[in-house]
């Protein structure tokens, strides 16, 4: 079993900037790829970024690329994602997941296993 809870969400103007975290309780977090998605009101869960178990291999998502950055502390069990100019289309529910695989990038949601609770992201105009 494991838990992942996000945290750093928060209210923000446009143009701002959040840093979410995302703190594993497992043991095979060091070998784990990670992921971040969002979710806004009435839409489908959507991929953002995605980073292998040594954090050398990152993919983003169209809409967040050159301004998001994911990256992880293997000795804190945590993933992080810098989010740099934020605006309002960014609104969402953030969550993080664990890849179900070791190897490849991971981009869609059947691709993860676990999930964290989410953390809300809102970005005002």
């Amino acid at each position: 079993q494991v838990q992942l809870v996000e945290s750093g969400g928060g209210l923000v103007q446009a143009g701002g900037s959040l840093r979410l975290s995302c703190a594993a309780d497992g043991r095979s977090f060091s070998s784990d790829a990670m992921g971040w998605f969002r979710q806004a009101p009435g839409k489908e869960r959507e991929f953002v970024a995605f980073i292998n178990w040594i954090g050398n291999i990152k993919y983003y998502a169209d809409s967040v690329k050159g301004r998001f950055t994911i990256s992880r502390d293997n000795a804190k069990n945590t993933v992080y994602l810098q989010m740099n100019t934020l605006q309002p289309e960014d609104t969402a529910v953030y969550y993080c997941a664990r890849g179900k695989r070791l190897y490849g990038v991971l981009a869609a949601a059947s691709d993860y296993d676990y999930w964290g609770q989410g953390t809300q992201v809102t970005v005002s105009s």
